[in-house]
């Protein structure tokens, strides 16, 4: 357009940076050239992806166009937890095979696995899982930490395998009905659709949706570059402060690489269901005298 007509190009760059300062916000432009002349048809708050959304609120405040704190305002809590958790690659195409209700969010590929003492023995070996289970208990938490993310066919938001996932920041849908669980056969059916164990499925937990086959994966950049810069701003206006959920060393540390100040629940049951300390819990528990508990504790 430079090129073939330069006059008319100078002139919409002029339009298009009046219209932006204007509106104060990225325009999607709508235009036509017709014998010589430039006619603007249409401009409208142009939509973004989370990366996008950081990075032109960040902008427009060094340009001198918005406030920092309109700039916080324009970005969404569902935009910066796209930037915190790994996400379906927005450029690929798939076909949802079911769908459940996104518990934890973040997304994950992997072999279906239907055992949790399976999917522990299997990751130790570096394999990617998912961890199907018609819901999950205390026992399968071994299971859960070893896969790359939790599906289960029952369960609501605050379900076991919910809570234990959020708290670990590992993608979790659950309540996903139309997962029908054949633990015997080791497969589920959705449909026509059946999915044996060992194939590979990819979860979307911030949608719910669930894919046979591999979606790939945007990884997070963590807190860095515009979103640390963004996030400064929010700390220097908030007026409640947030603490986080940390039960065991590894949840203290990912807190505080993404920036907590604090603790404020610490679950105690959580650093019981480590495997090494079940076994240990559930001889106390079953303990006949004082001293066979007494023992048990002093193990623990």
């Amino acid at each position: 357009m430079a090129k073939l007509f330069p006059s008319i190009h100078n002139q919409f760059a002029e339009l298009a940076e009046k219209l932006e300062k204007h509106y104060k916000d990225m325009q999607d432009l709508e235009f036509t050239i017709e014998k010589g002349r430039l006619y603007m048809l249409q401009t409208r708050t142009g939509k973004r992806t989370a990366d996008a959304a950081v990075t032109v609120a960040v902008q427009m405040v060094e340009e001198g166009l918005i406030s920092k704190t309109e700039a916080v305002k324009r970005v969404t809590p569902a935009q910066l937890d796209q930037l915190l958790h790994p996400r379906f690659d927005p450029t690929f195409y798939y076909e949802p095979l079911a769908r459940g209700l996104p518990a934890s969010p973040g997304a994950a590929v992997g072999e279906v696995v239907f055992d949790a003492n399976e999917a522990a023995r299997l990751g130790k070996d570096g394999k990617k899982l998912i961890l199907v289970r018609p819901e999950t208990t205390p026992d399968d938490v071994h299971g859960m930490l070893a896969a790359r993310g939790v599906l289960t066919s029952r369960g609501g938001m605050t379900s076991h395998a919910a809570v234990v996932a959020r708290g670990w920041g590992k993608p979790c849908i659950v309540g996903c009905e139309a997962v029908q669980i054949d633990l015997e056969d080791r497969r589920f059916r959705v449909g026509e659709v059946i999915v044996s164990e060992g194939e590979i499925i990819s979860i979307n937990a911030s949608t719910g949706e669930v894919v046979r086959g591999e979606v790939p994966l945007i990884q997070p950049k963590g807190l860095s570059g515009d979103v640390e810069v963004l996030l400064k701003w929010a700390d220097d206006m908030k007026r409640l402060g947030v603490y986080t959920n940390a039960d065991t060393p590894q949840d203290a540390k990912r807190a505080r690489d993404f920036g907590a100040t604090g603790i404020g629940l610490c679950r105690t049951e959580h650093m019981f269901m480590q495997p090494e300390r079940l076994v240990i819990m559930q001889e106390m528990i079953m303990a006949h005298t004082v001293e066979a508990r007494t023992e048990a504790l002093n193990k623990l």
